[in-house]
C-alpha cells in the first residue's frame, strides 16, 4: 500500500459525507430558487453551481492529502500576494451594486478577492500565533503577538470594508477571535479589545457607515420593535424574507410550489440564489428541512472542533480553528439577517449559496482541515517510537 493511498483511506469520511451532503443540498437549492426565472443565464446558474463544486472537490482532495506543514514556509508570501490582488481590486475591480469587490478574469468570469484574502490571512494567522514566539525572545510578549497578528487580520479588514463588502468584514472579527483565544494569549488581552470595540461601536455607526447601511440597521430595530415601516423600500427585502420563511410552516409548500413567495418574484433573482437563499428553501422545506440544514451544520461544525482536539501541532489547531470560526460567522450571519437577528449584508451561506470563489476557497479550507486529521500522527514521532517497540519485542 503506497503511502498517498493509506493517506486516501485515513480521511475522515464521516467529515467528507457531511460536506457533499450539504453541497448536494446546495446545488437542489440553487435549483429550485432559479428554475422558474426567463433569464437562461440565471436558470442555468445550478449548472454553474456543480462546475465549480468540481473544480473546488479536485482542490480539496490534493489539500488533503498533502502535509499542510507546507504552510509554514508559504503562509507569508500566499498573503502577500492575495493582499496585493486584493488592494488591486478595490481601486480597479468590477463593481456591482456598489461594491468593487470582483476582479474579471475575461470571459465572463469574475472572482472575489475578499474570499482569497481570507484563506489567506487566516493560514498567516495560524503561523504567526503558533511559532512567532520561537522567532525571537522579544516577540513572546503577548502584546507583541497581539499587535502583529492583528496588523495581519487588520489588513485585509481595512481593504474589504473600503470595498463596500461589509458583509465579508464582519466575518475577520469572529475567525481572528477565535484563533487569539486558542492562540495562548492571556485572556485579560481579549476583554480589553472586547471592551474598546464595543466603545467605539457608536462611532463606527455614525461616522463609518453610509446611509443606506444605517437605514438597514435602524429598520430591522423598527420591525422587532413592531413600528410601522415601508416594506415598499428599505423593508423590502426583511419583509418579503421574514414573511416566506414564516408562510413555510412546519413541512413547506413543496417544492415548484407556484404560490411560493419566491416564485412570484418577492425576492430579487439575482440574490435568492446566494444571499437569500434560506428564506427559499426554508419556504419550501417549512421548519423540519430548514432544522434539517442547521442541524448538518451543526454536526459538520463539532466534527471539525474534534480533528482540531487532534491535531499534531499549535499551526493545525489553528487552521481548524479559523475554519470554524469562518463557517461560524457565515452561518449566523446569513440565517441570522434573514430572521432580523443580524443586519442584511451580503454574505453567502456555506455550501447552500451560489458562489464560484467562496465554494473553491471553503473547499480548499475543508481540504487543510482533512489534511490536519490526515497528517494527527508527527512522522519524526512515529520513527522515533519504532525502534522502541522493537527493543520492547525482543525483550
Amino acid at each position: 500500500m503506497t503511502p498517498l493511498f493509506r493517506k486516501f483511506l485515513g480521511m475522515n469520511w464521516l467529515l467528507f459525507a457531511n460536506m457533499v451532503a450539504l453541497l448536494i443540498f446546495g446545488v437542489f437549492a440553487i435549483y429550485s430558487a432559479c428554475w422558474m426565472r426567463e433569464e437562461e443565464s440565471l436558470a442555468t446558474k445550478w449548472k454553474d453551481q456543480v462546475y465549480w463544486i468540481l473544480l473546488g472537490l479536485i482542490i480539496f482532495f490534493v489539500a488533503s492529502l498533502v502535509d499542510y506543514k507546507w504552510t509554514k514556509y508559504l503562509s507569508l508570501p500566499i498573503y502577500l500576494i492575495v493582499l496585493g490582488v486584493l488592494i488591486f481590486t478595490t481601486y480597479f475591480g468590477v463593481e456591482i451594486n456598489g461594491t468593487r469587490a470582483w476582479l474579471s478574469l475575461g470571459g465572463g468570469v469574475l472572482i472575489q478577492s475578499s474570499q482569497l484574502a481570507m484563506a489567506g490571512g487566516l493560514i498567516l494567522l495560524a503561523v504567526v500565533l503558533s511559532t512567532m514566539h520561537r522567532w525571537h525572545p522579544a516577540l513572546r510578549n503577548p502584546l507583541v503577538r497581539l499587535m502583529v497578528s492583528g496588523l495581519a487580520a487588520g489588513l485585509p479588514f481595512v481593504f474589504v470594508l473600503l470595498q463596500g463588502d461589509f458583509g465579508s468584514a464582519l466575518v475577520w472579527v469572529p475567525v481572528y477571535g477565535a484563533m487569539v483565544l486558542i492562540g495562548n494569549i492571556p485572556f485579560r488581552y481579549l476583554i480589553v479589545i472586547i471592551l474598546t470595540v464595543t466603545m467605539f461601536l457608536p462611532f463606527a455607526f455614525f461616522f463609518g457607515l453610509k446611509d443606506y447601511q444605517k437605514k438597514r440597521i435602524t429598520t430591522q430595530i423598527e420591525m422587532l420593535q413592531g413600528n410601522e415601516v415601508n416594506i415598499l423600500a428599505e423593508a423590502y427585502s426583511a419583509y418579503n424574507n421574514l414573511l416566506a420563511i414564516g408562510s413555510g410552516g412546519w413541512s413547506g409548500k413543496g417544492f415548484k410550489n407556484p404560490e411560493s413567495i419566491n416564485n412570484k418574484g418577492f425576492i430579487s433573482p439575482d440574490t435568492a440564489i446566494n444571499d437569500f437563499i434560506f428564506p427559499v428553501f426554508s419556504e419550501e422545506f417549512g421548519f423540519r428541512g430548514s432544522l434539517l440544514v442547521l442541524g448538518g451544520f451543526l454536526l459538520l461544525l463539532l466534527q471539525c472542533v474534534y480533528v482540531a482536539f487532534y491535531s499534531r501541532d499549535m499551526v493545525g489547531r489553528l487552521i481548524v480553528v479559523g475554519v470554524v470560526g469562518l463557517l461560524f460567522a457565515h452561518i449566523y450571519q446569513n440565517v441570522g439577517m434573514n430572521l432580523l437577528i443580524m443586519p442584511i449584508t451580503g454574505i453567502p451561506l456555506p455550501f447552500i449559496s451560489y458562489g464560484g470563489t467562496f465554494m473553491v476557497v471553503l473547499l480548499f479550507l475543508m481540504g487543510l482541515v482533512q489534511s490536519v486529521w490526515v497528517h494527527r500522527i508527527d512522522p519524526e514521532a512515529e520513527k522515533s517510537a519504532k525502534p522502541q517497540l522493537e527493543i520492547a519485542h525482543l525483550d
